[in-house]
């Protein structure tokens, strides 16, 4: 009895280890466009990853504007990736949520801007 307890509990150890040694690590520097209801947006995302918490900042242009946002309540699981880019456009606070999931190079997310829908698209690491 003594025996399965112990395995047990290494069996749960170690799928806590393994799930945050396999998570992505998108730290760096991410790149995106895409067309939206405003118009064309060319994105550029810097991710920092400390465990499973993801933060950074968005750089965007949107229609020849150039704007700058944090990034926060971010988590990454296994390839699984959530955050939040707080985001400013001519004077109204927008919180856009994102979701995707990291394939390699690629990150692909869907987003939704203050809760009225937004994109699909795929963002590559920089090089």
């Amino acid at each position: 009895m003594k025996s399965r307890a112990i395995a047990t509990i290494l069996s749960f150890i170690i799928l806590c280890i393994s799930s945050s040694v396999f998570a992505a690590d998108i730290s760096g520097s991410w790149t995106a466009e895409f067309d939206s209801q405003v118009g064309m947006q060319k994105y550029t995302y810097v991710f920092t990853v400390a465990g499973a918490s993801i933060t950074g900042e968005a750089s965007v242009n949107i229609a020849g504007t150039d704007m700058k946002s944090k990034i926060a309540e971010g988590t990454v699981d296994g390839d699984n990736v959530t955050f939040v880019e707080n985001l400013n456009y001519s004077g109204q606070d927008l919180r856009i949520t994102y979701a995707g999931t990291v394939a390699g190079d690629e990150m692909n997310l869907k987003r939704d801007v203050a809760g009225a829908g937004g994109e699909t698209f795929t963002a590559k690491r920089g090089k």
